[in-house]
């Protein structure tokens, strides 16, 4: 299999009908080559139909949101509709992409670092309100907002973090940009906080190329973000701005493909289910080697009876973590040459690294691992880095367990997008047992 094509971590999969190129050409044809347009108005339908879903039918949703850029946009428009201002601080989750943590320094606040529960590799609540109390007691004043993150898709301890948080008064900014379409006791993520972040990057569960979206509560929240988002012009029949805005407006070509992709978004995420579900059969009696699962409990709605899984997780990516006594083919050859290039692929300009290594990274066999799949056509990468390890948060408070420090030095992703067939997900278990000393 590695000579006929290689596998990649997470790739989006366009609609069978073709339904992308269809919207795409009506853009087109009608000339909304714009970022805006009824494409982006139908993405939005379409997303606030998805979003507003709720297993449990008495319970209603109404939620609006505004198609962006990107995600990382997102989070930016978000803080700032919570009165984040230079010399604030937010409490937001370490374990994660920098998208979650970067907008926060945009706006001159500083991130307050939170590490994770050992089961979900999310937000630990009880850190969360163990700094929320020390940042009162240290600044006399409480933190901005609470971004907590669906790594990986497994959902974050929703009832806990919201409990803590309108107890203190402070607004959550719900990062589910790995969470589209998980669920806690059977409602959308991004639907319980003030805001929450969806992603359509490339390798999300649907892709708009390059996009994201902010959920918000209500008409007036919605107004205020989408005069954000397209440089807050007042109605004059000039350019006229009372408040700084951003060029943040999804593209209607881009919107088009969000269309598309729309209509089978419930079969990637049965499908990444699915891939889940495989590896964690296949991988079972694999010494060493486990496969990261959500808790699992179940929760009933008492007006309806119905049944649900308290955690549902879409499985955006499927992850591993290998005992640090498991040896590895090559293992000895681990971080001994300097990498040129980004693992996975990255946009823009990649320093070449001064050091093969730094002073927090996964194991050597973890690495080796990494190696030994990428020469047989597989492509897996390690867990995020912890942001309080980053050399650019540095100074930044952080209030730690040591669970995401360990889970990353153990950790690894899997491929598991659409492309990702059963034969694929077989080819690449026996290529983990092959590497295994």
């Amino acid at each position: 299999m590695a000579d006929k094509k290689r596998i990649y971590l997470c790739l989006a999969h366009m609609s069978e009908a073709g339904l992308e190129q269809k919207y795409i050409k009506e853009a087109f044809d009608t000339n909304w080559v714009v970022p805006l347009g009824p494409n982006v108005n139908g993405f939005e339908k379409d997303l606030e139909e998805f979003v507003n879903e709720n297993q449990n039918e008495n319970e209603k949703l109404a939620k609006r949101v505004v198609a962006l850029s990107s995600g990382t946009a997102a989070v930016h428009l978000a803080l700032i509709n919570c009165g984040v201002k230079a010399g604030d601080e937010v409490c937001v989750q370490s374990f994660t992409f920098c998208a979650s943590s970067h907008p926060i320094t945009y706006l001159g606040a500083t991130p307050v670092f939170i590490d994770s529960e050992k089961d979900t590799w999310n937000m630990d609540p009880e850190l969360l309100e163990e700094a929320i109390k020390d940042r009162i007691a240290k600044t006399g004043k409480k933190p901005k907002a609470i971004v907590p993150v669906a790594l990986y898709g497994v959902p974050y301890n929703v009832d806990r973090i919201m409990e803590i948080a309108n107890r203190y008064d402070i607004p959550v900014v719900e990062d589910a940009a790995e969470g589209f379409g998980s669920r806690w006791k059977g409602q959308v993520l991004g639907t319980f906080g003030k805001y929450g972040v969806l992603s359509f990057n490339g390798n999300k569960m649907i892709t708009t190329s390059g996009g994201g979206a902010l959920v918000t509560n209500n008409e007036d929240e919605w107004r205020e973000i989408m005069m954000y988002a397209t440089q807050y012009r007042e109605s004059y029949p000039y350019y006229q701005h009372e408040k700084i805005g951003f060029n943040y407006r999804m593209s209607n070509i881009c919107a088009g493909i969000g269309r598309g992709q729309m209509t089978v978004v419930n079969e990637h995420i049965a499908h990444h289910k699915k891939v889940q579900a495989l590896y964690e059969q296949l991988l079972a009696d694999v010494k060493g080697v486990s496969v990261h699962k959500q808790p699992v409990s179940s929760f009933k709605f008492q007006d309806s009876g119905v049944e649900v899984p308290v955690y549902d997780s879409n499985y955006w990516l499927c992850t591993i973590t290998l005992d640090e006594n498991v040896k590895i083919k090559g293992q000895e050859n681990a971080y001994k040459t300097i990498v040129t290039g980004a693992v996975g692929g990255a946009a823009g300009v990649i320093h070449a690294a001064s050091s093969a290594v730094t002073d927090c990274q996964p194991n050597d066999n973890v690495e080796a691992l990494r190696v030994y799949m990428d020469a047989a056509g597989i492509e897996a990468r390690p867990l995020w880095k912890p942001m309080h390890k980053q050399p650019c948060y540095k100074d930044a408070p952080a209030y730690l367990n040591g669970v995401s420090e360990a889970m990353f030095k153990v950790g690894m992703c899997l491929p598991a997008g659409p492309y990702v067939s059963e034969d694929d997900v077989k080819y690449i278990v026996d290529t983990i047992k092959s590497a295994i000393l």
